[in-house]
């Protein structure tokens, strides 16, 4: 689905990430495990219907998939998670091809997608939940993460020092159904109207890329 598809119904009024959709649409689950050529990423910026598509329109990225990471409970849920009591935060697995795009890209593009210097929040949506987190599986994914960090606060881009969380990953938990490819699916939805495409659209003015022609990759 091209982009303009998504940006073609703008309604009024705002709502929010945490708002559930009375849709009874149960999206596909797309494969959620690499291939034999592919690594994975994962970072939590926010609403996870946004971390989505920033990564799902960069070039080398099979897909990128929502769920819940860097917390405490063994069963999360929407619900659960939502109360901020979980520990966890709405978390993307991107599944990429390093020969296409490197890790230090995905990096560039998870600082530039969001605000890193904002603590338990994004934009609209407050609580631990929506709080930044990269997350690293090896030492060198570590210092990758390290170095942007270093490099951002020694750019003075922001007044306040980034509050970007640097946390080994333990366990992803994948979202519901509902969740995937949400702002595909629901394109009317004034939160993604009103927040996902404009910040979208923010991120695609602004990062270099390499991007794909779609954003819909299933």
């Amino acid at each position: 689905m091209r982009l303009i598809i998504l940006i073609s119904f703008l309604f009024s009024g705002l709502a929010s990430c945490e708002q559930r959709t009375a849709s009874a649409f149960k999206a596909p689950v797309g494969k959620t495990e690499p291939a034999k050529n592919e690594a994975v990423a994962t970072f939590a910026e926010g609403c996870f219907w946004h971390t989505e598509i920033v990564f799902q329109s960069l070039k080398g990225v099979r897909d990128a998939v929502s769920g819940y990471a860097g917390g405490f409970d063994a069963s999360p849920d929407y619900e659960k998670v939502s109360t901020g009591n979980t520990g966890h935060a709405e978390s993307v697995n991107i599944y990429y091809d390093p020969s296409q795009v490197s890790f230090e890209t995905l990096v560039a593009a998870f600082f530039a997608s969001h605000d890193p210097t904002q603590v338990n929040r994004q934009g609209p949506d407050e609580g631990p939940q929506y709080r930044s987190i990269a997350f690293y599986r090896n030492e060198k994914e570590k210092a990758v993460i390290e170095k942007a960090i270093a490099d951002i606060n020694a750019s003075g881009k922001y007044k306040a020092k980034v509050a970007t969380q640097v946390a080994p990953l333990t366990k992803f938990y994948l979202a519901e159904d509902y969740h995937q490819e949400y702002i595909a699916h629901h394109p009317e939805n004034s939160y993604v109207a009103h927040v996902n495409i404009p910040d979208y659209l923010k991120f695609r003015a602004t990062f270099p890329g390499p991007f794909n022609d779609t954003l819909n990759k299933r």
